[in-house]
C-alpha cells in the first residue's frame, strides 16, 4: 500500500483549522440568535419598518368670482440617503451640483454629513394629525373665536403679532429661519447610544422639474431620489395679500385666511406602514396598514379681484403722490357687511414673505385691523346719531358755535377749537356738513357721558369686531368713570379714543345699513373636492344701534359734506348721492420736555387723513373708507386733510364701482335676492 499524499501533521493541521472555523461559526450564530437576538432584531425592523406619509394637498381660497387667489401645486424634492451613498458615485457629484445650482462644497458637507447632532434631534417630528395614532374627527365648523383684550389696555400691535387663535403667542416666524426644514427629522433613524441620529434623507433642493429629475437619474447616484410634496402659490401676487395672510416655508399657517380657516384648508395626511431594501426602496408586497390622504377644503370669499384690483391701483397712486407711512382703504356690500376689497400700504408677496427686510416686518400686519389711530370728525356721526335718535333735537336744531366756554354740569368746560369761524347758530344739519367740534361737543352733552358712551359701545367701538383675518385690537376708549374734564368735550369730536380701520368702517355701515351693527365678514362659504357648499356664511347683525328712521335722516345730513359747501366736495360722484364724513387728525408723537422728559405731544406736521361714506345714499350699496396716515410733507400748507387726501380717493374708487351696483336698487325698487333673503332669514337679532 502507497503512502498518501498528505502528511499525518497536515491532517491534524487541516482538522484544526476545519474545526475553529465552524466553531467560530457555531459562536456567532449563538450570539447572533441567543445572546443579542433582540437588539438585532430590532434594528432590522427599524431599517426595514418605515411609516410612510403621504402628504394632503392644502385646499384652494377663491375670490367671489371664483377665480384662485391661493393654491397648491405638486413640486418635487431632491434629498439624498447619505448612508446609501457609494464611494464610486463621488465623482459623478460635481456634475450633480451644477445641475441643481448648489455649490459643491455645500453638496459634499451635505453628502458627508451621516449623524443629526443630539441638540437638531429635539425638534418635533410628525404632526400630530399624520400619525397612525392621530384621531379622524368630523368636522366641526366653528370659525369663531373669544375676543382678545379690553377696550380700557390694548396690546400693542406688533410686526410679529400674526395670530388669529384666541390670545396665544405667534410663534417665531418660520419664513425667517434658514437651513433645513423642521419635518426633515421624520425620515431620520432612531437615537444611538450618544443621541446622534443617522440622517436618512437630507434636502437638496426644495423644488426640481420633471425633466430636471430625469437628468438626475441618469447620473446614477445611489441615495439621491425625489420626494412629492405640495408648495402653496399665490397666482395673483400680491393682490389681497394682508386678507388671504401666507404659509411658511413648512407649509404652516402664518396669518390671515390661510390661518384662520386652516381646521378646513390644511386636510389630512395619509400614511402607510411598509418595508424598505437595503437600498431604500420599498417593498410593497410587506405593506400592512394604510390611510388614504383626505385633501383641504376650498374656501370662497366674498373678495372680489376686480374690486380688490381698483382698491390696490388706488393706494398705488396714493403712494406715489404723497408718500405716506401706512394707509388702508376697505370698500364693503352696505347690505350684508361682506367685504369686497381690503389693502394696505405698504404690502408684500405672499408667495416671498421671506424677502421682506427684518426692519419692514410690519408690511406683514393687516393695519386695518391691527393698528389703531384717532379717528377725527368722522367720530361725530356717533353724537350726532345718538342724539337723533334719543329725540334730543331734530336736523333743524341750533347751537352757538361760537362760544369758547360752556356750563356743563355747573363746570365751566372749554369748547375745542374750530377750523372755522361761525358767525351765526348752526343747526344740526350744518354741524355734521361743516364738521363743528364744538357743534359735535354740545350734542354729547345733551346725551352725557354715560349715555354718549354707551352709544359710542353700540356702534362697535371700544371692542373688535370679529374680523377672521389677522390679529385685531379692540381699540381704546375708556369707560366714563375713567374720563377728565375735558373728554366729554374731546371724544365727540374723536379725540381721546382710538379705533381701527374696520371699526370705523363697521359705526359708518351702521347708518348704511338702516340702523344695525352688522358683522364684517369675508368668508362665504366652505367646499368640498366636488365644489358643493358645506357651509355658508350669511349676513348677521350683531345689534340694532339707531332706529331705521334715524339712520334715513343721517344719512341725508352726510350728504351735505359731499356736496359744495361741505368739507368734502371732492368726494362727489356725478349722478348719484353720496354720504359720508372726513376726518382730520393730529398724531400723537414723542416729544422731550424742559424737565428732559419725553411725553406724547400732538404734532401739526403729521395727521392722519380719512373720508369713510357710502352710496347711494338713499339706498345704500358701498360702503368705502379710505385712511392715510401722515401724507403732510406732500400736501399744500403741509397739512394732510382729509377733505383734499381720502376724499378724492373715495369719488376714484366709486366711479369704478358703479357697474357693480344693483340698479334696481338704486332706482328705488325694493326687490331683494335669494341670498339677501336667506341671509334676513338666518340673521341673529
Amino acid at each position: 500500500m502507497s503512502r498518501g499524499f498528505a502528511s499525518n501533521y497536515r491532517i491534524v493541521l487541516l482538522s484544526v483549522v476545519l474545526f475553529g472555523c465552524f466553531g467560530g461559526i457555531g459562536l456567532r450564530l449563538v450570539w447572533l440568535h441567543v445572546i443579542n437576538r433582540d437588539e438585532l432584531v430590532g434594528s432590522i425592523a427599524r431599517t426595514r419598518r418605515q411609516l410612510i406619509v403621504e402628504k394632503s394637498r392644502r385646499g384652494d381660497i377663491f375670490d367671489a368670482r371664483g377665480a384662485r387667489l391661493a393654491t397648491s401645486r405638486s413640486v418635487l424634492q431632491l434629498g439624498v440617503d447619505p448612508q446609501s451613498l457609494r464611494k464610486e458615485d463621488e465623482k459623478k457629484w460635481p456634475q450633480l451640483a451644477a445641475l441643481i445650482g448648489l455649490p459643491e462644497p455645500e453638496l459634499r458637507l451635505i453628502f458627508t454629513t451621516k449623524f443629526r447632532a443630539p441638540a437638531a434631534a429635539t425638534t418635533p417630528a410628525t404632526p400630530a394629525a399624520s400619525g397612525p395614532t392621530a384621531p379622524r374627527t368630523g368636522l366641526v365648523f366653528n370659525l369663531h373665536r373669544p375676543p382678545t383684550g379690553s377696550a380700557g389696555a390694548p396690546a400693542p400691535a406688533l410686526a410679529t403679532d400674526l395670530e388669529v387663535e384666541s390670545g396665544e403667542p405667534a410663534p417665531a416666524p418660520a419664513f425667517a429661519v434658514t437651513g433645513a426644514a423642521a419635518d426633515d427629522t421624520e425620515f431620520d433613524a432612531e437615537p444611538d447610544a450618544n443621541g446622534r441620529r443617522k440622517i436618512q434623507w437630507a434636502k437638496l433642493a426644495d423644488e426640481i422639474s420633471e425633466a430636471a429629475y430625469d437628468e438626475v437619474k441618469k447620473l446614477g447616484i445611489r441615495g439621491v431620489y425625489a420626494t412629492g410634496s405640495f408648495r402653496r402659490a399665490y397666482p395673483h401676487n400680491q393682490l389681497g395679500a394682508h386678507v388671504l395672510g401666507f404659509v411658511d416655508r413648512t407649509q404652516q399657517p402664518v396669518a390671515g385666511i390661510e390661518r384662520f380657516a386652516d381646521f378646513y384648508l390644511r386636510g389630512q395626511d395619509g400614511w402607510r406602514e411598509g418595508e424598505r431594501d437595503g437600498r431604500a426602496k420599498e417593498l410593497p408586497q410587506f405593506s400592512t396598514r394604510a390611510v388614504e390622504r383626505v385633501d383641504g377644503y376650498g374656501v370662497t370669499l366674498s373678495l372680489d379681484t376686480h374690486v380688490q384690483n381698483i382698491v390696490e391701483h388706488e393706494l398705488a397712486l396714493i403712494a406715489e403722490k404723497y408718500r405716506p407711512v401706512k394707509a388702508s382703504i376697505v370698500v364693503s356690500d352696505a347690505r350684508d357687511g361682506f367685504i369686497l376689497g381690503l389693502g394696505n400700504y405698504p404690502s408684500f408677496d405672499p408667495n416671498e414673505p421671506n424677502k421682506v427686510p427684518a426692519d419692514q416686518l410690519a408690511r406683514l400686519k393687516n393695519i386695518a385691523v391691527a393698528d389703531v389711530y384717532e379717528p377725527g370728525s368722522v367720530f361725530k356721526i356717533v353724537a350726532a346719531s345718538a342724539a337723533l335718535d334719543q329725540g334730543l333735537v331734530t336736523p333743524d336744531s341750533l347751537f352757538d358755535c361760537s362760544m369758547t366756554k360752556i356750563e356743563y354740569r355747573n363746570k365751566v368746560r372749554g369748547l375745542p377749537g374750530e377750523d372755522h369761524h361761525f358767525d351765526h347758530p348752526l343747526s344740526v344739519a350744518e354741524i355734521v356738513s361743516h364738521s363743528s367740534n364744538r357743534g359735535a361737543a354740545q350734542l354729547a352733552m345733551k346725551l352725557g357721558e354715560q349715555r354718549f358712551y354707551d352709544y359710542a359701545r353700540a356702534f362697535g367701538f371700544g371692542q373688535p369686531t370679529g374680523f377672521p383675518g389677522g390679529r385685531e385690537e379692540p381699540g381704546i376708549m375708556h369707560p366714563p368713570k375713567r374720563w377728565d374734564g375735558l373728554t366729554i368735550t374731546r371724544m365727540p369730536m374723536g379725540q381721546s379714543v382710538a379705533v381701527t380701520v374696520l371699526q370705523m368702517h363697521q359705526a359708518m355701515g351702521v347708518i348704511a345699513s338702516g340702523g344695525v351693527l352688522l358683522e364684517p365678514q369675508i368668508i362665504r362659504d366652505v367646499r368640498d373636492h366636488a365644489g358643493v357648499p358645506v357651509y355658508r356664511f350669511e349676513r348677521t347683525e350683531t345689534r340694532r344701534v339707531i332706529a331705521e328712521h334715524t339712520a334715513r335722516t343721517m344719512a341725508r345730513l352726510l350728504t351735505g359734506c359731499a356736496t359744495v359747501g361741505g368739507t368734502a366736495p371732492e368726494a362727489a360722484i356725478p349722478g348719484y348721492e353720496v354720504a359720508g364724513k372726513t376726518g382730520t387728525t393730529q398724531k400723537y408723537l414723542p416729544e422731550v420736555m424742559p424737565s428732559g422728559r419725553t411725553k406724547l405731544m400732538p404734532s401739526r406736521k403729521h395727521h392722519v387723513a380719512s373720508f369713510v361714506g357710502f352710496f347711494p345714499a338713499s339706498r345704500p350699496q358701498i360702503v368705502i373708507s379710505v385712511i392715510v396716515d401722515d401724507a403732510d410733507a406732500a400736501c399744500p400748507g403741509g397739512v394732510a386733510y382729509g377733505g383734499k387726501v381720502a376724499a378724492p380717493s373715495f369719488r376714484r374708487i366709486g366711479e369704478q364701482l358703479i357697474p357693480l351696483l344693483d340698479r334696481s336698487a338704486a332706482n328705488g325698487a325694493t326687490a331683494a335676492s335669494p341670498v339677501q333673503l336667506v341671509a334676513m332669514q338666518g340673521a341673529r337679532p
